[in-house]
């Protein structure tokens, strides 16, 4: 396994720890109607309820990438990096968007965008 397809394997983990937070935040979670509780979240488990589903959306997306990267036999180097640069950018992404932080938030979420751009620049 390459170093990037570590990165998806990460990737795939990666929503659980905001859904703990989410779930975490408040008393009283109702398995039965999980969504609807979630929704009725303030504060910081609602940003890591938003943190969760957005991990979840990005992840088509650079899963998609990296095998693409792979089968067009891009360069190793340069795919690892990318996959490694768009996990570290998601992990701090979802901290700054538990801790309120948009702006440098916003800022990681273009730079781990970019590194699923880049993914598909080298493959080319």
């Amino acid at each position: 396994m390459t170093i990037a397809y570590w990165c998806v394997f990460i990737m795939v983990l990666l929503p659980l720890p905001f859904t703990g937070i989410a779930k975490g935040s408040r008393k009283g979670f109702d398995n039965s109607r999980p969504r609807a509780w979630l929704n009725e979240l303030d504060g910081r488990g609602a940003r890591a309820n938003w943190a969760q589903q957005n991990t979840f959306e990005a992840m088509p997306g650079f899963i998609g990438a990296v095998i693409i990267a792979h089968l067009a036999g891009a360069p190793q180097f340069w795919v690892d990096l990318l996959a490694v640069n768009f996990i570290v950018l998601r992990i701090f992404y979802g901290y700054l968007y538990v801790a309120d932080m948009p702006k440098l938030r916003s800022l990681c979420w273009s730079l781990a965008f970019f590194c699923v751009l880049g993914l598909f620049v080298v493959s080319a």
